[in-house]
C-alpha cells in the first residue's frame, strides 16, 4: 500500500478561546451551553451575524434551549443580552477576559453590524461599557436583572403551559406536590425555567429534592432554585454534589436557629466554621443556638457566631465547660455589684479572675 499524503486546506481565519474560559467556565457548562458559546465566538471572529432561530437550527435545539444557554452565560457574566422596548433580543455583548500571566493580550473583536436576516445578531465586547458605569455597578445590575421574577402576563403563561415539554414538567410537579398548581405557582415554574435557565431535568430534580425534605411550598422551591443559580448549578449532577456537602447536622443547626430554608453560602460557611475550624460538637452549637433564639429575632447567625467565637477563645471543648464559664461570669458580676455598693462596709476579698477562669477550664 502506498503512503498517503495527509493535508488540509489553509484557513485564513481562526477562533481564539480564552484560557480563562477553559480553566474556569468550561467544566460546569453543559453541552448546549458550550456549543452555543463557542458558536458565538466563531461568528464574531468571522464578522458574521446570526439569530436565535439560526442557532437553534444549527444544533437542532429549540429556541427555548438557545435562550436558556444565553441566559446561563449572562448569569456567569461572560456575555450580556440587549433588548428592545418589546423585550426582543437585539444584541449580544461578549465580555473580554482578563489575560492570564502567560496569556497574550488579544485585541477586542470589532463590532458586528446587525443585518435584516438576523435582527438580534450584534455581537461585540462589553469592556467599554463596564468602564462607563463601573464593574461593581454592573455586577449589581446583572444580579438584580437575573434573579428578579418578572410579572408574566396571562398570554405568556398560556404560551408556557401550551409547550409539550412544559406540560409534562407541570404534570410531574403536580404529582410530586400532590396538588394542582395555581396560576402563581405556574409563574414560579416559568420563572425558574425562563429566567434562571433551568432545564426540564434540573427542575424535576429541584422539586424532588425539596419534596424529599418535606418542603412542598413553591416559595421555598424558588429560594432553593435562586441559591443554585447563584452557585452556577446547571445540571442535576451538580445539584446532587452540592446537596451532598450539607449533611443532616447542617440542617439541624438551621432548624435550631429557626431557619427552614436551605442554607445559603454565607450560612453554610458559618456552620462549617463552627464544626470544622472550632471543632465544636452539635450539642455545643445547639446551646449557642438556643441562647441566640431567646435573645434576638434578627441576625441570628451573626449572634450565634459571636457566642461560639467567645467560647472558642475561652477553650470550651465540652458542654460542661459552658456551665463553668457561666458560673464564673455570675460570680464575677456578683462581686462587682457588692464592691460598687456605697453602703457596703465590709472588706472585700480580692480574686484573680483570670487565674480562676483558667482553673475552671482545666478541670
Amino acid at each position: 500500500m502506498s503512503h498517503l499524503t495527509i493535508y488540509q486546506d489553509n484557513y485564513t481565519n481562526s477562533t481564539v478561546i480564552s484560557n480563562r474560559f477553559i480553566d474556569e467556565y468550561m467544566e460546569s457548562a453543559n453541552d448546549a451551553q458550550l456549543k452555543i458559546y463557542l458558536y458565538l465566538i466563531r461568528m464574531v471572529s468571522a464578522r458574521l451575524s446570526t439569530s436565535i432561530s439560526d442557532i437553534a437550527d444549527k444544533f437542532n435545539y429549540t429556541e427555548k434551549d438557545v435562550m436558556r444557554a444565553l441566559k446561563y452565560w449572562e448569569k456567569r457574566r461572560i456575555l450580556s443580552l440587549e433588548y428592545d422596548d418589546h423585550k426582543n433580543i437585539t444584541g449580544i455583548h461578549l465580555m473580554d477576559f482578563a489575560p492570564l500571566p502567560s496569556e497574550p493580550v488579544i485585541a477586542p473583536v470589532p463590532t458586528v453590524s446587525v443585518t435584516a436576516a438576523a435582527p438580534f445578531a450584534s455581537v461585540v465586547p462589553i469592556s467599554s461599557k463596564i468602564g462607563e458605569i463601573g464593574a461593581a455597578d454592573t455586577e449589581t445590575a446583572l444580579d438584580e436583572n437575573v434573579y428578579a421574577k418578572p410579572n408574566y402576563t396571562l398570554d405568556e403563561l398560556k404560551a408556557f403551559k401550551s409547550d409539550e415539554a412544559t406540560a409534562r414538567l407541570l404534570f410531574v410537579t403536580e404529582q410530586y406536590l400532590k396538588k394542582t398548581l395555581s396560576a402563581n405557582e405556574v409563574r414560579t415554574i416559568l420563572f425558574i425555567s425562563d429566567k434562571l435557565g433551568f432545564s426540564e431535568d434540573l427542575i424535576d430534580y429541584l422539586v424532588q429534592y425539596c419534596v424529599d425534605r418535606g418542603k412542598k411550598d413553591l416559595r421555598y422551591i424558588e429560594k432553593v432554585a435562586i441559591s443554585w443559580a447563584q452557585q452556577g448549578i446547571t445540571t442535576p449532577k451538580q445539584a446532587a454534589r452540592l446537596a451532598g456537602k450539607y449533611d443532616k447536622s447542617v440542617y439541624a443547626v438551621m432548624k435550631a436557629l429557626g431557619k427552614n430554608d436551605a442554607p445559603t453560602q454565607t450560612e453554610a460557611s458559618y456552620i462549617t466554621r463552627w464544626m470544622k475550624e472550632y471543632g465544636f460538637t452539635t450539642d455545643i452549637i445547639f446551646a449557642a443556638c438556643e441562647r441566640t433564639v431567646l435573645a434576638t429575632d434578627k441576625h441570628r447567625f451573626e449572634y450565634a457566631d459571636s457566642i461560639l467565637s467567645s467560647w472558642h477563645k475561652a477553650g470550651v471543648h465540652h458542654k460542661n465547660d459552658i456551665q463553668l464559664l457561666d458560673e464564673h461570669y455570675h460570680k464575677t458580676k456578683a462581686v462587682k455589684t457588692v464592691s460598687n455598693n456605697k453602703f457596703n462596709q465590709f472588706k472585700q476579698n480580692n480574686y484573680d479572675f483570670d487565674a480562676l477562669e483558667q482553673e475552671l477550664l482545666s478541670n
